[in-house]
């Protein structure tokens, strides 16, 4: 894989900051876009754009097409079975929200529970919370252990049932973990339970085929797979999007409308409403496209190394905790040094260049566990180089020395 050659496909990646090259290890967070993306999305507005499937005219007829193949790509992506279990949404928020609101409506009901498992983004956890509420059910929580495993052997006790949802993350997006989904699926579906993955972070990091992994619902960002921001994908099991009623209620969404009845457009418009974001969707079927042309295995190789090597430097760094050490981790580094406060740590980082996240990750039940009220998170990608974690890691041990 030649790295130089993919950091040339990324222009934001040639710019300084503060008089520094830029160091950019906060892809967890958004990843940069490479430039077939954004010449796509400046040509869609240059040249193609129309509202998509409401215009016979010209434009309208190829923003419509360029739209349903951006669907296809995707469906091809994550090894979806049909085009109409892929639904275009504002993101992997929005995405877990429709199906906690639309299945919610559908399959809960007061005394039943939802499990969520201890690491969750907080987009996996607070929708589930809204939607217990509403409708009087019980929260419970699989937690993790201090290497950031999550403990699997606790969900015997914690499925029965009245268990109908289990939320959980292909990849932990503070701690890297990859909990066994296979082992999990398997166990909820024995008890009759449906199983929503947050795979913001496993599709970047590894990928997914929803069909082998046989989750209920699926949902990631655009954003973080090198496509725009504003888009999102949810992938559902025909059956249960078929049952489920619509989420958001409008144009496009349905077959016929009266006063007296409305009547809802076939999947996948019918979770659809609206004008979609549909240069957003071309843009994502873009950078799908564009991994496409990669070895993934040879991808995830390369951040798996980068990620080893910089926290094997790290370590040496007195008073430096890294957070999630299980083995089958993803290329992300959750750190804080002993007497530094993480907000501190990262300003300076900045000022020599260096790009990465501090704070909770919208993941504040893993703060609550470890005891703390934030960390510092290097996000790792396939634009990053062994020379970059090198800078990463002399801009920790500079800022340490200043701090303390």
């Amino acid at each position: 894989m030649n790295v130089e050659s993919i950091r040339r496909d990324f222009p934001i990646l040639q710019r300084t900051v503060n008089g520094k090259p830029l160091v950019y290890l906060d892809s967890g967070a958004t990843a940069q876009k490479p430039e077939r993306v954004i010449e796509a999305v400046n040509r869609l507005h240059r040249e193609q754009n129309a509202n998509i499937h409401r215009g016979v005219h010209q434009l309208s007829s190829e923003a419509t097409q360029l739209y349903e193949q951006a669907r296809e790509r995707v469906r091809t992506f994550i090894g979806a079975a049909s085009r109409e279990e892929v639904i275009f949404t504002a993101g992997a928020t929005a995405s877990i929200n429709t199906v906690a609101y639309a299945w919610s409506e559908r399959f809960l009901h007061e005394g039943d529970n939802i499990i969520i498992s201890e690491m969750e983004h907080h987009s996996n956890i607070v929708p589930w919370q809204a939607v217990a509420e509403r409708r009087g059910a019980e929260i419970r929580v699989l937690p993790f252990d201090e290497e950031g495993r999550l403990m699997t052997e606790q969900l015997d006790t914690l499925l029965d049932e009245r268990t109908r949802m289990v939320a959980v993350t292909q990849a932990s997006n503070t701690l890297g973990t990859r909990p066994d989904l296979r082992a999990i699926i398997e166990k909820a579906h024995a008890v009759g339970a449906h199983v929503m993955v947050d795979g913001c972070q496993g599709v970047v990091h590894g990928g997914v085929d929803v069909v082998a992994l046989d989750c209920d619902f699926y949902a990631f960002s655009g954003h973080k797979l090198y496509g725009p921001t504003g888009i999102g994908v949810l992938y559902g099991k025909r059956e249960l999007l078929d049952e489920m009623p619509p989420f958001l209620y409008g144009g496009d969404m349905v077959d016929r409308v009266s006063f007296e009845k409305t009547t809802y457009a076939p999947l996948p418009l019918k979770y659809e409403a609206g004008t979609s974001n549909y240069i957003g969707a071309i843009g994502l079927g873009e950078a799908v496209e564009y991994l496409r042309g990669f070895d993934l295995r040879e991808v995830e190789g390369h951040e798996m190394s980068l990620m080893r090597y910089a926290e094997e430097q790290l370590r040496r760094i007195d008073g430096l905790r890294i957070y999630g050490s299980t083995k089958d981790k993803c290329s992300i580094i959750s750190f804080n040094v002993e007497g530094v406060h993480h907000y501190d740590l990262g300003m300076i980082l900045d000022k020599l260049g260096i790009a990465i996240r501090t704070g909770q990750h919208c993941a504040e039940p893993v703060m609550t566990h470890f005891g703390i009220t934030g960390m510092c998170r290097a996000s790792i990608a396939m634009y990053n180089t062994r020379e970059e974690m090198d800078t990463l890691v002399r801009g920790v041990e500079r800022a340490v020395r200043m701090l303390r």
